[in-house]
C-alpha cells in the first residue's frame, strides 16, 4: 500500500479548489525549482500531491521533510507517469486536477491564469498551458498538443520564437507537463491509459475527451518553463521506444472508424518515414521495436477491446475530430501552431 503525508481523515474532509500532482523520478536537479514556482502562486487554494516513482536521488523525500504539507505517496516502483497520476487522483481532493511535470517550473500566475480561464469559459474542462523553454524564454516549448490527419501528434510551436500575443483558443489535447483538467471528468474518461507507462497518455485522454463532444481550451497567459524529459532524454531508447509505440496505440484507439479507413494508409506511410528518419539519425532499433510492440499479441487485442468501448461512448463523428487535426499530415515537421478560435 502507498504511504501518504498528510492523509488523516481530517485531511481527507477537506476541500481545496485544485490538487496539483507530481509524479517524480530522478528528479532531483529540477523538483526543487519546480515546487519553489508552486510557493511563489498568486493563487493559493491548492494542494501538492507528490509521488515518488521508486527514485534513488532522495530529492522527493527531502522536499517532503522541507514542507511537510506536501501529501506524499511512495508506491514502493516504478508506476510510469500514467498510473502514478491515477494514483495520486484517487487521493485528491480538489475539484481541478493540476498535473505538472517536476522538470516544468510555473510562473507565479500560472494557477491564477487556469482558474481566470474556469471562470471565463464555464462548459470547458480541459485546459492548455503555454510552455516555454527553460533553457530560453523566448522559445517555445508547446501550445497545446495538436494531431496531423494521419494520426501523429505533435506539441504546437515546439522550438519556435515565442509570439508577442500568443492566442487563446482550441487545441487538440493538452500536455500532460501542465495541464488542468476537471477532477470529475478525469475520472469518468478512466484516467490515463497505464499500459502507455508514459508518452502519448496525454494525447490518448485528450482524444477520448475529443470523442465525447468537449474541447481543451489553451490559456497563453498560463505559463511554464519546461525542460522536457528531464528524467528520460529526449532522444533516449526509452523515449523512442514508448512513443513510437504509443503513438500506434493512440491511433488504433481513438480514431473514428470513417477517420480510421480514410487516413490508415496516410499513417502508415508516415510512420514508415519516421522510420527513415530514426535511421538517418541511427536510432531505428528502438523505434522498430516500439511500432512491433504496438502490434504484438495480446497487446494489441487489449487495445482493440479499448478501442470497442471507446468508440461506443463516443459522441461525435470524424468531421468533428477532423476539424480539430492539421490536415497537412506532415505539420509536426515544422512544429506548426494550430490553435483555433473557440466555437
Amino acid at each position: 500500500m502507498p504511504s501518504a503525508t498528510a492523509d488523516d481523515k481530517s485531511a481527507q474532509s477537506a476541500n481545496v479548489a485544485v490538487s496539483v500532482i507530481i509524479v517524480s523520478y530522478e528528479s532531483g536537479p529540477t523538483l526543487e525549482r519546480c515546487l519553489a514556482g508552486l510557493k511563489a502562486q498568486a493563487f493559493t487554494d491548492f494542494e501538492i500531491l507528490l509521488i515518488d516513482n521508486a527514485s534513488t536521488d532522495g530529492a522527493p523525500q527531502a522536499a517532503v521533510a522541507a514542507d511537510p504539507s506536501i501529501r506524499f505517496l511512495e508506491p514502493g516502483a516504478n508506476l510510469g507517469f500514467a498510473a502514478g497520476n491515477n494514483l495520486a487522483v484517487k487521493q485528491a481532493r480538489g475539484r481541478w486536477l493540476a498535473l505538472l511535470n517536476p522538470d516544468a517550473y510555473p510562473e507565479p500566475g500560472w494557477l491564477a491564469a487556469l482558474m481566470d480561464g474556469v471562470a471565463r469559459h464555464p462548459t470547458v474542462e480541459s485546459f492548455a498551458s503555454l510552455q516555454t523553454s527553460a533553457d530560453d524564454p523566448n522559445v517555445l516549448d508547446g501550445a497545446g498538443d495538436n494531431m496531423t490527419s494521419a494520426g501523429i501528434p505533435f506539441r504546437g510551436g515546439y522550438g519556435r520564437k515565442l509570439p508577442a500575443n500568443p492566442p487563446e483558443g482550441e487545441v487538440f489535447s493538452a500536455c500532460g507537463a501542465a495541464m488542468l483538467i476537471d477532477r470529475t471528468l478525469f475520472e469518468d474518461l478512466g484516467g490515463f491509459d497505464e499500459r502507455f507507462f508514459c508518452y502519448c497518455e496525454d494525447v490518448d485522454l485528450g482524444y477520448r475527451l475529443r470523442l465525447t463532444g468537449r474541447t481543451t481550451l489553451l490559456l497563453p497567459n498560463a505559463r511554464v518553463a519546461h525542460v522536457g524529459s528531464a528524467s528520460t532524454g529526449v532522444r533516449s531508447d526509452f523515449a523512442i521506444f514508448h512513443g513510437s509505440r504509443n503513438r500506434v496505440w493512440t491511433f488504433l484507439k481513438n480514431t473514428p472508424p470513417l477517420l480510421l479507413w480514410l487516413t490508415a494508409p496516410l499513417h502508415v506511410a508516415v510512420t514508415c518515414a519516421l522510420l527513415l528518419l530514426h535511421l538517418r539519425r541511427g536510432d531505428a532499433g528502438p523505434a522498430v521495436k516500439g511500432i512491433r510492440a504496438a502490434l504484438k499479441q495480446p497487446a494489441l487485442d487489449a487495445v482493440m477491446v479499448d478501442r470497442k468501448a471507446v468508440q461506443a461512448r463516443r459522441k461525435v463523428g470524424s468531421g468533428a475530430i477532423l476539424r480539430v487535426m492539421s490536415i497537412d499530415p506532415a505539420a509536426f515537421i515544422g512544429r506548426r501552431f494550430v490553435i483555433r478560435k473557440m466555437r
